[in-house]
């Protein structure tokens, strides 16, 4: 497997060279670039073509939740995760609606990043536990019933918003990994998602069990 390749873009120089004390050292990842602001992270992107961005919200050019639908838009094999010290539902919501993957906090005490990079390239949601329970609350105040999810279905469909892999999921339902995919695979179809996280948006905007 190829080294991932990793672009940073924040404001902050110290976060910046933080990131990469983090990475560097590990052959898994290279990084790629790193920019202060938005304009700057689109020609270097176009210039690296990175795996994964890492994106803060607060840019001195535009928001973090813009930059990301328009990194997406550009290059849509392109991952981004949001790392930020701001933690709100609208701010969550937008994000993931954007097109993110994961939502990471700065303040965490087990970033654990490579592991959450590594999660979001195998196809999971890279959510800090806080993010995940904002999501879920969502979830739960819309209003059921979903048509054409059984209960099942559901169940797992909760349990992705809380940011579980497949292994996870399975082990709190006692079934195996591939059951798990197959039920994901059911809820994409019936979703009309391209992934997880889009799958639970689509789910939101028309009311969960």
């Amino acid at each position: 497997m190829n080294p991932i390749r990793v672009l940073f873009v924040d404001d902050h120089w110290i976060i910046r060279q933080g990131l990469r004390s983090l990475l560097e050292p590990d052959s898994r990842f290279v990084v790629a670039g790193e920019a202060a602001n938005g304009a700057e992270a689109l020609k270097i992107i176009g210039d690296v073509y990175p795996d994964i961005v890492i994106l803060d919200l607060k840019l001195g050019d535009m928001g973090g939740a813009e930059l990301c639908k328009r990194i997406i838009q550009a290059y849509p094999k392109t991952i981004v995760l949001i790392l930020t010290a701001f933690i709100d539902q609208n701010s969550v919501e937008t994000c993931l609606q954007a097109g993110a993957r994961g939502y990471l906090l700065k303040d965490a005490e087990n970033l654990h990043l490579q592991d959450k990079l590594l999660e979001a390239v195998q196809g999971h949601a890279a959510l800090d536990p806080r993010a995940a329970d904002v999501l879920t609350n969502f979830v739960h105040r819309q209003q059921p019933p979903l048509d054409g999810l059984n209960l099942r279905e559901m169940e797992i469909l909760r349990l992705v918003a809380q940011g579980l892999t497949n292994k996870e999921i399975g082990l709190q339902l006692h079934i195996t990994e591939n059951t798990v995919k197959g039920y994901l695979k059911e809820i994409l179809t019936k979703l009309d998602a391209r992934n997880r996280i889009e799958a639970v948006l689509h789910a939101n905007s028309r009311g969960l069990l």
